[in-house]
């Protein structure tokens, strides 16, 4: 079921951090990789590891669902979208439909899973000299019922096509909604996002030590608005209130926020939107209205797999040398542009 805040203040975030308004949850995954090896997996010994099922962080990082190359291989999802923010290191996606892509450094990946697909994000280990960096953001936003019967289909910002907006000491990047007259990348077609009644934004914001930034506020009195607070040392006063790295702000009116740090630099994260005030019924990879409807989706994964798997392996990555990119299912090729995406 969904996991929301109801009052306005400071949270205790826990893992994965709790949802607010449309959104489900976020998983944060922050792994300090070491160098790869020829196969695009960690040059160490995981012969110890609990492969298949790696989450226990030992070194400092995790092979999570990978055999041999870090990441998730092919699994099944329906009825919700994951934005899927890279701001280290490298994913590799395939999917039911024939699509793939190569993506990161900034990157985002919107995937709209509508009626079912399965798919795989691996975590190759490109860099066989140094170590592998690694942190991404998946946030689970869920679909209106009246688009749970989507297509499925995926959409690319990357990373230089995003807007940056720069005050008072702060670096907003948004992917969702608008920031002042700032408008993120067009989400796709059947994201709740899509709807202007949805008051939804993503804003990933970075802070200098001794940033002052005033956070507008919100178009409706129905939104729902969290900040997630996190990194290394991070330490912000929102309105008052002090938060550390693994704590959230919730905020229910629609008034502006007043966002400062001290002597550190900090990040946080903001997710708003209203609400769709519709039935959630979960379980695992679906999110459906009713207990019926979850029953379906596993019957109908057990029949078709949502299309079948394409690809020869559960597990695909792309050779070393391949460069950011993205296959779509209709066969259409994408690749970064060159700006800067930056907006003063």
């Amino acid at each position: 079921m969904t996991n929301t805040t109801s009052t306005r203040g400071v949270v205790d975030l826990g893992t994965p951090w709790p949802g607010v308004g449309p959104f489900l949850f976020t998983a944060h995954h922050v792994d300090h990789y070491p160098r790869g090896n020829a196969g695009l997996g960690p040059a160490s010994d995981i012969s110890d590891r609990p492969l298949g099922s790696d989450f226990g962080n030992p070194a400092g990082w995790n092979m999570y669902h990978g055999s041999s190359v870090p990441g998730f291989p092919a699994h099944p999802h329906r009825g919700f979208e994951t934005i899927t923010i890279v701001t280290k290191g490298i994913v590799d996606h395939a999917d039911s439909t024939g699509a793939s892509a190569r993506y990161g450094v900034g990157d985002v990946q919107w995937v709209t899973a509508g009626r079912g697909v399965s798919h795989s994000e691996m975590f190759p280990l490109l860099e066989q000299d140094e170590p592998n960096p690694f942190e991404l953001y998946q946030i689970w936003l869920n679909l209106p019922a009246r688009d749970k019967g989507a297509d499925p289909a995926f959409a690319m910002f990357w990373n230089e096509d995003i807007p940056l907006v720069r005050r008072g000491g702060a670096t907003i990047k948004v992917i969702a909604g608008t920031f002042d007259t700032v408008a993120a990348p067009t989400p796709p077609a059947h994201s709740w996002a899509a709807d202007l009644a949805s008051d939804l934004a993503i804003w990933l914001i970075e802070l200098e030590p001794n940033a002052v930034l005033e956070v507008p506020g919100t178009q409706s009195d129905a939104t729902q608005r969290m900040l997630y607070v996190h990194g290394d040392g991070s330490r912000v006063d929102i309105d008052g209130s002090t938060l550390s790295t693994g704590q959230g702000y919730a905020q229910l009116d629609q008034g502006t926020l007043t966002v400062r740090t001290a002597g550190e630099s900090a990040r946080v994260l903001l997710l708003q939107g209203v609400p769709l005030n519709e039935p959630v019924a979960q379980h695992g990879p679906f999110v459906m209205n009713t207990q019926q409807e979850i029953a379906e989706a596993f019957a109908d994964y057990r029949a078709t797999q949502f299309g079948g798997w394409p690809w020869p392996s559960d597990a695909p990555v792309h050779d070393r040398e391949t460069g950011r990119f993205a296959l779509h299912g209709d066969g259409r090729i994408e690749r970064p542009s060159a700006a800067d995406g930056s907006n003063q």
